[in-house]
């Protein structure tokens, strides 16, 4: 009678347990372990015009994979996408390999078998990744890859985003010419094997063949986990060979080339040599701005916005719509003397203010997406 009277009250306290359960499955868990009300579901209620893709799923899971890291850029492009994704809805897990091959490609393998709608990679710069980003697509999960090889355009279901690099090199490059002159003597930061560092490079080969007076001192570059570091112990070294007028500028293809070697030109005393780079950050903002600075300007698109425009397209792609092959995000030149005229120092958002449209993009962002963004009181 005991155990029969025990069976029925531990059978009601297990029915009660799975109901409480059950009523705790509409949270979902956000890439920093936090726990995240809402679903696609709950934010598309009354929407007309919501697609019947994005409509039909109760959730959306996006993964988001860079290999390179450690930098301020993949931590904005990192937050841009989770933003933008997050504002729609959807549950946005978010990895950096720092670098590390391996670990680039084995996120990639979870991905393709961990129950995600879409993913963004970033930087997939080997044969491997074509062969991974098809194992994707064989299983129906669409990709937007952000400055990777070339082949993966090819692929269906796929977009090859990247930024305006002949743009960014050729600004930054300009302006360097317009203050050093066609016979500048200049240190080229540059290091091959990645898709948007080939196109920069031909930009800058297309330069010295324009410019036949423009003189390479030296040229060097290294891609880890230390890239900045070891850029300033490089540079510390080779002012040591280089006395005072040898050198006029530095063009550096990645900020954080040129952040390593702000740090040892002013270290060392050396800022009549001036820094003309690549990509921007609140970090890069904050050098450039500093007294005798000796980086003079940078070409760049906001790492922010570029990790929300992926997101748009990779939102579109689940909502079987139309997307392009291809797609580069427009550049701009951000240089001391524009930084000078704010009466505040200038971050990567008062930016707007010395640079019209920055940080803005309404590409690819279609009505059903604002309508989202609204149901979920973005």
């Amino acid at each position: 009678m005991i155990n029969k009277h025990f069976r029925m009250v531990f059978g009601l306290l297990l029915a009660i347990a799975l109901i409480a359960t059950g009523c705790g499955q509409g949270k979902t868990e956000s890439s920093n372990g936090n726990s995240k009300g809402g679903t696609v579901s709950e934010g598309a209620q009354n929407i007309e015009n919501l697609p019947a893709a994005i409509a039909a799923k109760d959730e959306i899971k996006l993964m988001v994979i860079r290999k390179i890291g450690g930098d301020d850029h993949t931590a904005q492009f990192l937050v841009g996408a989770k933003q933008e994704g997050e504002s729609l809805g959807f549950k946005v897990d978010t990895f950096s390999a720092n670098g590390d091959t391996a670990k680039f490609h084995d996120a990639i393998a979870q991905a393709t078998d961990g129950g995600y709608d879409g993913v963004v990679i970033s930087h997939g710069d080997d044969p491997a990744t074509v062969d991974a980003v098809k194992k994707l697509t064989d299983k129906g999960i669409p990709v937007v890859a952000f400055d990777s090889v070339g082949e993966l355009s090819a692929i269906p279901g796929v977009t090859l985003t990247s930024q305006d690099d002949e743009a960014l090199a050729q600004f930054s490059l300009d302006q360097l010419v317009k203050e050093k002159g066609e016979e500048a003597k200049i240190v080229y930061l540059w290091v091959d094997g990645f898709p948007p560092m080939v196109r920069r490079n031909k930009v800058y080969q297309d330069t010295l063949a324009k410019y036949p007076g423009i003189k390479e001192v030296e040229r060097f570059g290294v891609a880890n986990a230390n890239t900045s570091v070891d850029t300033q112990n490089a540079v510390a070294a080779m002012l040591t060979k280089h006395p005072k007028g040898e050198i006029d500028a530095i063009f550096a293809t990645w900020d954080a080339f040129a952040i390593g070697a702000a740090r040892a030109l002013i270290e060392a005393g050396r800022t009549e040599i001036k820094i003309y780079g690549i990509d921007v950050s609140n970090a890069d903002l904050q050098i450039m701005q500093e007294d005798n600075s000796p980086w003079a300007a940078t070409a760049a698109v906001d790492p922010k916005m570029i990790g929300a425009v992926n997101v748009r397209l990779l939102a579109k792609k689940i909502a079987g719509e139309e997307t392009p092959s291809t797609y580069n995000l427009e550049a701009a030149l951000i240089d001391q003397e524009g930084l000078k005229k704010s009466s505040e120092p200038v971050n990567m958002v008062t930016l707007a203010d010395i640079i019209p449209g920055w940080g803005t993009s309404d590409a690819f962002e279609e009505e059903w997406m604002k309508s989202l963004k609204s149901a979920n009181g973005k």
